[in-house]
Formats: structure tokens, C-alpha cells, sequence
């Protein structure tokens, strides 16, 4: 009796730890588990320093500064970006270091350097759709 229970154990062990592992497809994940989600707001830029993600920064650098309700408890601190003007299809990565207390939830404040790779400083507001890059990701 007890040698069957254990090999029931075994099987429902091994069954589980099949299906809860993502299908692969030569060496490619083929079912993601993390849902990528989409927002659009506003695009504004400030000038950086010491973020509540606890680092210091430069103006040149691609920061990032999110919403307060995406921040949360801060565990989207040094997670990548993908940021697009939706006016002009200009595209930048960025490196979420702060949070914005003024920003709608759809919305991001970014660094000089990183804003000016989607449009001019004087623009000072520009319509974004971004997404989070997995959080193992870097440019």
C-alpha cells in the first residue's frame, strides 16, 4: 500500500510540473505567462536626481518616473520601459527610477535626455502609449 502512494505522489508530481511549465518551442517560450499590458497618457519630462527607487541620476540618463498607483510598493524600480510618441511614432526605452505623484495613472514624467528622443524639450507634453519590458530585460 504505502509503495502505490507513493508512486501516485510521484506521478501527480511529475503532472503538475509538466503543465505548469511553459511550452517550448525550439528553445522559444511559446506561452507567456506575464500579461503585457498597453497604456496611454501624457509625456512630460523634469529634471532628475536622487528617485524613489533610491538611486541618483543624471538628466542624460533614460529615467523614468511612474504613476503613484502603478508604483505602488516600488517593484517596478530598475524595470525597462518601451515608451512611443503616438504623434510622430518615435520610439525609447526608459528605466523606471521614480514615482510621479502628479501623473494620471497612464502617464510618465521622464528625463531631458530620454524625452528628447521622442520629441523636442519645448513640446514640454506629448500623447505616449508604453508597455513594461520583462523584468530580466535590458537594451
Amino acid at each position: 500500500m504505502y509503495r502505490l502512494t507513493t508512486v501516485l505522489i510521484t506521478l501527480c508530481t511529475i503532472i503538475f510540473t509538466v503543465l505548469a511549465a511553459p511550452i517550448r518551442l525550439n528553445g522559444i517560450a511559446t506561452v507567456s505567462i506575464e500579461k503585457r499590458t498597453t497604456h496611454t497618457g501624457d509625456g512630460t519630462w523634469f529634471e532628475v536626481g536622487t528617485g524613489a527607487c533610491g538611486y541618483t541620476d543624471q538628466d542624460s540618463d533614460p529615467i523614468v518616473a511612474i504613476s503613484a498607483q502603478i508604483y505602488g510598493s516600488g517593484s517596478n524600480c530598475n524595470q525597462w520601459i518601451h515608451i512611443t510618441n503616438t504623434d510622430n511614432g518615435q520610439s525609447a526605452y526608459g528605466k523606471t527610477r521614480d514615482e510621479c505623484e502628479s501623473c494620471g495613472s497612464g502617464s510618465l514624467d521622464m528625463s531631458p535626455g530620454l524625452f528628447e528622443e521622442l520629441s523636442t524639450l519645448d513640446t514640454g507634453e506629448i500623447p505616449i502609449s508604453w508597455h513594461f519590458m520583462s523584468k530580466d530585460w535590458s537594451p
